[in-house]
């Protein structure tokens, strides 16, 4: 316990009480958001990131020690742990040189080194590495024995070098040096598979392709690694062949084990177990291996981005309660329209056909406009998939023709719109509905409030990843279930309003629980107070504990409980209300008198500075909802598809995605425009995501357009000058830069000047790298 805490605290530079106090709150059941609201004193003021970093390290250590333990029992139970070995086994600081210690007594399969010592030859092994003066031959003559299965001298040279190769590919020393070599000077080297080259035409860019492993970047490593999984690509992992010879390797193992490599009898057949055991044993090993680690790295990086983009989605600005009408567009099959009312209850649906082959315009603005009269439609949330912008022009129409309406009309992604459709949920939520029309109420409701809609689809459905598909699932669904869990109750939930999915989410809540309250609300009526959850059936004291501060009950009988203000902090702010002569209700909301007070007076035993600050912060603006104002794009009129598009169009849009090449951007035409990282701003940009995030409105220049092959080349520099079609007819009959050789240091001096090449080879590099 106590390394564990010394290693977290060192490795995060906060103090060895925080860790502990944090540990005993993760172990005691605590929820993240809810140690970093709540709990402030405890853990010496650690936010959620903090919190979520130790939590993630806390994990791996633990299952570091548990393995560990595993090891030095293993390794007991043969008689064989030394107390240097013990030490060496205790000292370790990696799963990885844990597993080194470990690998020479690791229980295997019989290997032709433990046949050749059973065979008795590790004595020839031994002399000739202890005297190699000797001649192997004449040496290997003594140990030839047909009953043992040592024909002759040849086979018992073979055995001895089983032996050692065996015995090199196991020192823990020499296997972390050589592993920390390919770490700094190895490269990663794809070629296609012979034959594979019109099947794989997507992995073109890494047909013949270099890179060194230290400072691959996850996008291009997960691209290559999906290469292989597919049959297309072959890897590889060697010293870089532009500074070291092929025999590198065996070198490394022969200066480490100082073994004579000339002028001794033996010295040629020392070397030559140098480099089987490189060509044979370490580098297959460590190839292996340092993949396993490149890949981990590049999942990490890629589970990273997607949970930035989710939190910016999830975290996306909520319409409000009003009433929505829901367009979920096609052509053949018809626009499924919904009206929902502002806490997301379904009034009416029907089905028209405006589009081919039908054609019934004039019907179908009938019945919309009756339906936006019948029930005071205020917004209109179209999806963003097929038919999209025919069923926006239509729906702008309407607005113009009737502007008493005062309809706003707003496209919608309707990614994972599909999947709650068929879900269960969306089952129970309107079990007399079709399908196709739940689809339509996914899409008004995410206008809404899309964080309420968007947790009832599983998050990798939402589509802004980046090789989604190619990850830990594991790693990935635990990673996404954290950046939910903070989205929610970093926002707040309506205790009377919040479907059962919303309230799994809550902070001390599961999908059992949230049911049971959503049945009590429906038999007893709405909850006029937090204290009524604990009457809620499986709803216990440490559950109360967790999800009480950020469940909000707006109008009822406790004005605290529509606040962020804890239950256990309700007598601090009697004493604040005393202090004042105040009612709650009038104190909440008045910032001047709330300021006036100085909050080191109410600090006590039981409330320390940091809780009455935030007290005092949330009765100043109580429930703020942090989340940013309600803002939509408005795509150009007349530009529906990629033909539409021109060079040197300004337009507005929708940020859908962001990766760590640049970012894709809704324009309208059914197909997203990428601005590469070298486009987005005028200074030097390191990461896409410090200058823009998932659902910003943005103003983009289009720079290139590949109608064939739809792709659309968009900056954000809008004085920058758009492609002649010169110069995009020469970027594709262009070799791509970097075939081979250093393309690593070309494409960091692109990447340094934000310049080089033109948008057509930018994006066509980039479209390689992106979620397939």
């Amino acid at each position: 316990m106590q390394r564990l805490v010394l290693q977290l605290a060192s490795e995060l530079s906060i103090q060895t009480q925080q860790v502990e106090a944090t540990m005993a709150l993760l172990d005691e059941g605590a929820t993240v958001p809810f140690i970093a609201r709540y709990r402030k004193e405890a853990t010496g003021g650690l936010d959620d990131t903090q919190l979520r970093d130790l939590e993630d390290r806390l994990r791996y250590l633990r299952e570091l020690e548990d393995r560990r333990s595993a090891i030095l029992r293993s390794i007991g139970e043969q008689d064989k742990l030394t107390p240097e070995l013990s030490a060496a086994i205790e000292a370790a600081t990696t799963k990885t040189e844990l597993e080194d210690l470990y690998l020479p007594y690791k229980p295997r399969r019989r290997t032709k080194g433990q046949i050749a010592i059973e065979a008795g030859l590790e004595p020839l092994a031994d002399s000739l590495l202890d005297n190699p003066d000797q001649t192997p031959e004449t040496c290997a003559a003594a140990f030839v024995d047909a009953d043992r299965g040592v024909a002759d001298v040849r086979a018992a040279l073979d055995g001895a070098k089983f032996i050692l190769m065996e015995r090199f590919a196991e020192q823990a020393d020499l296997v972390g040096k050589v592993r920390d070599f390919l770490r700094q000077q190895g490269v990663v080297e794809a070629r296609v598979v012979p034959g594979k080259e019109a099947e794989g035409q997507k992995f073109a860019d890494y047909f013949e392709h270099r890179e060194p492993w230290r400072s691959m970047p996850s996008h291009r490593a997960l691209a290559v690694f999906r290469g292989r999984n597919e049959g297309i690509l072959q890897m590889s992992l060697v010293p870089d062949p532009e500074r070291y010879d092929a025999d590198h390797g065996q070198g490394l193992i022969a200066d480490h084990l100082q073994l004579p490599v000339n002028g001794r009898a033996a010295s040629g057949w020392l070397s030559e177990v140098a480099r089987w055991s490189w060509r044979v044993k370490l580098q297959p090993h460590l190839e292996t291996d340092l993949f396993n680690t490149l890949r981990e790295r590049a999942e990490m990086d890629a589970i990273q981005v997607f949970g930035r983009n989710l939190k910016d989605l999830l975290l996306a600005a909520p319409a409000g309660l009003r009433v929505t009408m829901g367009l979920d567009p096609a052509y053949r099959t018809g626009v499924k329209v919904v009206v929902i009312d502002g806490t997301g209850r379904l009034l009416d649906h029907v089905a028209v056909y405006p589009h081919q082959p039908q054609n019934q315009r004039a019907q179908a603005r009938q019945v919309l406009v009756s339906l936006c009269q019948r029930h005071g439609v205020e917004l209109v949330a179209i999806g963003n998939g097929t038919a999209s912008r025919e069923t926006d022009e239509l729906a702008r129409e309407i607005a113009r023709e009737h502007p008493e309406l005062k309809l706003q009309t707003v496209m919608v992604s309707e990614a994972g719109a599909s999947v709650y459709s068929a879900s269960a949920l969306a089952a129970r939520e309107f079990p007399q509905l079709d399908v196709s029309f739940r689809g339509a109420v996914s899409i008004a409701r995410r206008l809404q409030d899309p964080l309420a809609e968007l947790v009832k689809i599983d998050p990798k459905a939402i589509g802004v990843g980046q090789y989604q598909h190619d990850v830990s699932q594991v790693a990935l669904a635990r990673s996404l279930e954290a950046v939910v869990e903070d989205c929610v109750n970093g926002v707040g939930v309506d205790l009377n309003t919040a479907s059962s999915a919303l309230l799994s989410r809550v902070s001390g809540l599961n999908s059992s629980i949230a049911d049971n309250i959503v049945t009590w609300r429906e038999s007893a009526g709405r909850f006029r107070s937090r204290k009524e959850l604990k009457s809620v059936p499986r709803l216990g004291p440490k559950a109360f504990e967790q999800c009480a501060g950020f469940l909000r009950i707006r109008d009822g009988d406790q004005p605290l409980d529509a606040s962020a203000v804890h239950p256990e902090s309700y007598p601090l702010v009697e004493q604040v209300v005393s202090q004042t002569g105040r009612s709650i209700s009038s104190l909440m909301g008045d910032t001047a008198a709330l300021r006036s007070l100085q909050p080191e007076q109410f600090v006590s035993d039981r409330w320390g500075l940091p809780t009455v600050r935030d007290v005092l912060a949330e009765l100043e603006k109580p429930g703020r909802d942090p989340r940013p104002e309600f803002r939509t794009a408005t795509f150009q009129e007349g530009v529906h598809e990629v033909k539409h598009l021109k060079p040197g169009m300004i337009l507005e849009g929708v940020v859908t995605n962001v990766t760590n090449f640049g970012a894709f951007v809704d324009v309208g035409v059914h197909q997203d425009g990428l601005v590469h990282i070298s486009a987005l701003s005028h200074s030097f940009v390191k990461d896409p995501a410090s200058v823009v995030r998932a659902g910003d409105v943005v103003r983009v220049k289009v720079m290139s357009v590949d109608v064939a092959r739809k792709r659309i080349g968009l900056s954000m520099r809008l004085d920058d000058e758009p492609e002649t079609a010169t110069q995009a007819e020469a970027g594709k009959a262009a070799p791509r830069k970097g075939r081979g050789g250093r393309r690593q240091a070309q494409s960091s001096k692109q990447g340094e000047s934000n310049r080089q090449g033109t948008m057509g080879d930018l994006l066509q590099q980039a479209l390689q790298q992106s979620r397939q």
